[in-house]
């Protein structure tokens, strides 16, 4: 899934391929991802666009008008810039989702693969009309994030650390691997207690968030073309997918926790004292 780096980088690139271009049309392939009715999406049809923003893990594609799609790529959705498109109607079978064509003839290819179909797309005046949108905590490379901030966030919270920095309520664009390179990071136990933290680790916490997701981003900036996020993101992650390799910091062996859809990495010897966790669903330390 993009988080928030590959979602930045994606904005500002789409910023570059058509700011002050007319969104000629949008082509819907798939019904169910349009999950508004109300402006109609061919409303965005003749649209000067003045942009593409980010909200966490949303791109927010703004117009001179007003209007707003917002797209929320979820786990297999992804987004190209195409310098033009086949004379043929796109086909409603296979991953393509949305067409959005420019008034150059350029424009971008949404396409989601698998069979669970999350990808969802927003025609809106404003933003916040977006549910997921609305709900979105602090952005973790705001300026308005300091480590007073994260303090309050964490104080007499009973949420396990993984939890709480996947809540998008509360820290909006992280997700299930930069939580983990960021626990990593910081040497502290995906199931730790927020509220236990003390001042030291708070520290190394905000620190882990910061230089994580800074770091990140600043990679993905440097890759030539959209594709290339995927791959750039996994070479740059030091445990999560590494199951069964070496820590790059301490040389043990990082550990997995498998549950029904989802699964967290960690190093045993940076972040748990040397104890394994145990892999179901509600594990714990072992004793």
């Amino acid at each position: 899934m993009p988080e928030l780096p590959e979602v930045q980088a994606l904005a500002e690139r789409m910023t570059a391929d058509c700011a002050g271009r007319t969104l000629t049309r949008m082509d819907v392939l798939s019904v169910q991802v349009l999950k508004t009715f109300d402006p109609p999406a061919h409303a965005l049809h003749g649209q000067a666009v003045t942009g593409v923003g980010r909200h966490g893990k949303f791109l927010d594609l703004a117009t001179a008008d007003g209007l707003h799609l917002v797209l929320h790529l979820a786990r297999a959705g992804w987004i190209r810039h195409r310098g033009s498109f086949p004379d043929r109607p796109p086909s409603r079978r296979g991953p393509l989702a949305l067409r959005l064509v420019l008034d150059d003839g350029s424009g971008f290819e949404v396409t989601e693969q698998g069979t669970t179909k999350r990808l969802a797309a927003y025609v809106v005046t404003d933003p916040l009309a977006v549910p997921g949108v609305a709900r979105l905590g602090v952005d973790p490379l705001g300026g308005e994030f300091t480590a007073e901030m994260l303090a309050g966030l964490t104080s007499g919270v009973r949420k396990r650390l993984k939890t709480l920095l996947t809540d998008q309520a509360v820290l909006a664009g992280i997700g299930n691997a930069y939580s983990d390179e960021i626990l990593h990071a910081a040497r502290l136990s995906p199931y730790a207690l927020a509220a236990s933290l003390d001042g030291e680790q708070l520290g190394r916490l905000y620190a882990g968030i910061r230089e994580v997701l800074s770091g990140a981003l600043e990679r993905a900036r440097t890759v030539a073309g959209a594709d290339g996020l995927k791959a750039e993101k996994k070479a740059g992650l030091a445990v999560h997918g590494r199951a069964g390799e070496r820590c790059p910091r301490c040389g043990d062996t990082v550990r997995s926790v498998n549950f029904a859809d989802s699964s967290l990495q960690y190093c045993p010897t940076c972040q748990t004292g040397g104890r394994m966790l145990a892999d179901r669903r509600l594990s714990r330390l072992l004793k």
